[in-house]
């Protein structure tokens, strides 16, 4: 899934307003408008001429390092700002390492920012119509580099943020 379309089904299923997307942003470090946030989240059509055939991307592309403080910013939305320790850093650091990484921080990040449990998450995934053991989900939250880390395809997200909508917006 791309960056954009994460943030167009997660401010779907949760009913984020614009201008709450523009604070989150801010609130995880990032220095974008509300007219900025809306171009994220907007498709439009390119018409290739040469072949006739149609295009549809995103007005401004959403990059990892977006999308993750985005994701920062949603936590301490939901969650507010937690006191720092005696030489721990302001702001977490990024851990988006690559691409294939996107969607197992994503999944971590949102349970953490709606304080989801493991049960949480397999009923969330279970309405949008796929099963998932514990085993499974543990093995899609754990960190990067461990040896039980199992990369989250795109089904598993798809269907979470599937989910969340059914769960919230019904």
């Amino acid at each position: 899934m791309e960056n954009n379309d994460i943030l167009v089904r997660l401010r779907y299923a949760l009913d984020i307003k614009d201008i709450d997307m523009a604070e989150m942003f801010k609130l995880g470090g990032g220095e974008l408008t509300k007219e900025e946030t809306v171009e994220i989240l907007t498709k439009e059509t390119i018409e290739n001429e040469a072949d006739d055939t149609e295009e549809i991307v995103y007005q401004m592309r959403c990059d990892n390092r977006m999308l993750e403080s985005f994701l920062n910013g949603f936590i301490l939305f939901n969650r507010g700002p937690q006191e720092s320790k005696p030489g721990q850093p302001d702001r977490p650091p990024f851990t988006i390492k690559s691409h294939a990484s996107v969607n197992n921080v994503v999944l971590k990040k949102i349970k953490i920012a709606l304080q989801l449990t493991s049960d949480d998450i397999i009923e969330i995934i279970g309405e949008a119509g796929v099963t998932i053991t514990k085993g499974e989900l543990s093995a899609l939250l754990r960190k990067e580099g461990h040896k039980n880390y199992k990369e989250c395809g795109d089904k598993y997200l798809r269907n979470f943020l599937k989910g969340l909508a059914l769960r919230n917006r019904v």
